[in-house]
């Protein structure tokens, strides 16, 4: 690989030890080329300007300028980096990564507390590359994301390159869309690029909204806390963190723990939501197949399912599920997703009814509830 064709990384944390572990593991991917490091805020706006990096690895909590700060300062450059930020282990930590996302970063990692170096080194090499390589994927093979509340058109195809077909679903509205039994249920499987985009739509549910809405959003304990609570204050409708045993009401949205599965189990003329431990599935946990396959036991075909950006294929099995039983599909569009990973799969199988931008989202999914019930 060339030069040219090399992503240019630039290293931020306070801390020595993890400018050198971050430095060390980057140095291992072939298409990074590590440009330079900062200990602090202040100096990585400088060497951002110098160096102009395709993406920052950026702590959350450091002197003089925090994580936050470069977030917001970097909206003055014309073409600012990606940023992966790196994050503790904290309720503070999950806090401002929730606010980090928001201000544009495109993922985030845990700092290990393995029980020594090495171990620490091993389980940040895994993660660490999995957010670089997926952003590889994204900047190398995938369009750029547009805003929330923006759609972006494909570019034109080469003119010695047939058109790619486009996919009938992306023509389809609610309007088009057949509803032999009415929506008790909305369950939604979301990962990379999540927080933003539930931000962004779920406000949309007005506060009469008639059904309980189900989320999965890959996670690790306390983040699932704070985006909850972060989209409760934005919300109409209530947004709670599930817990063990609570039952499942109209007009409320769900979202499963990070680090436990969520189903939702009925109990006579009730439901309820079961949190577990049981295992991951697809190295997932929460996991969307296992939701909804959940699901598809309780609210059969008298679900809409709703597949946005993430990447892999966490979703894919349980929409399987839900379609035989005569459910809607929605899926997240190529163009708006931070990661059209969870998406693709889904519309490769053929399983969609929809294919929808994320601006359009939140009113489709109003739209499929009101028609399938009249």
């Amino acid at each position: 690989m060339s030069e040219e064709d090399r992503i240019r990384v630039l290293v931020v944390d306070d801390s020595a030890l993890y400018r050198k572990l971050v430095r060390d593991i980057l140095a291992q991917i072939p298409q990074i080329e590590v440009v330079g490091i900062a200990a602090d805020g202040r100096i990585a706006l400088e060497k951002i300007e110098y160096f102009q990096p395709d993406l920052i690895t950026l702590d959350v909590e450091m002197p003089t300028i925090d994580g936050l700060g470069v977030l917001k300062d970097l909206k003055r450059f014309a073409n600012p980096p990606g940023v992966i930020m790196l994050s503790a282990f904290t309720g503070a930590g999950a806090e401002a990564t929730m606010a980090a996302l928001q201000l544009g970063a495109f993922d985030f990692v845990l700092k290990p507390a393995g029980a020594s170096v090495e171990q620490s080194t091993a389980m940040l090499t895994q993660t660490l590359g999995e957010k670089v390589s997926t952003y590889l994927r994204r900047v190398v093979h995938s369009p750029r994301p547009v805003p929330a509340g923006a759609t972006a058109k494909a570019p034109a195809p080469p003119a010695d390159e047939p058109a790619i077909p486009i996919h009938p679903a992306s023509l389809a509205s609610s309007r088009d869309l057949n509803f032999p039994l009415p929506i008790e249920s909305v369950a939604i499987g979301i990962s990379t690029g999540g927080p933003p985009a539930l931000t962004s739509q779920l406000p949309n549910l007005p506060a009469d909204f008639p059904v309980p809405v189900f989320v999965v959003q890959h996670m690790p304990p306390l983040f699932t806390k704070s985006l909850a609570e972060d989209l409760n204050r934005r919300c109409k409708l209530d947004v709670v963190e599930a817990s063990n045993g609570m039952e499942v009401g109209p007009g409320t949205i769900y979202i499963a723990p990070g680090g436990h599965q969520m189903k939702v189990i009925r109990k006579g003329v009730k439901t309820h939501i079961n949190v577990n431990e049981d295992p991951h599935e697809r190295n997932c946990r929460p996991s969307v197949d296992y939701l909804f396959r959940s699901i598809s036991r309780v609210y059969g075909g008298s679900t809409l399912g709703v597949i946005m950006t993430g990447m892999g294929d966490d979703g894919t099995i349980g929409c399987q599920l839900l379609k035989r039983l005569g459910a809607n599909i929605i899926a997240q569009n190529e163009e708006s997703s931070v990661v059209y990973g969870m998406p693709r799969s889904i519309v490769e199988a053929n399983l969609v009814d929809l294919i929808c931008p994320l601006n359009d989202v939140g009113r489709e999914i109003v739209n499929c509830v009101k028609r399938s019930r009249g």
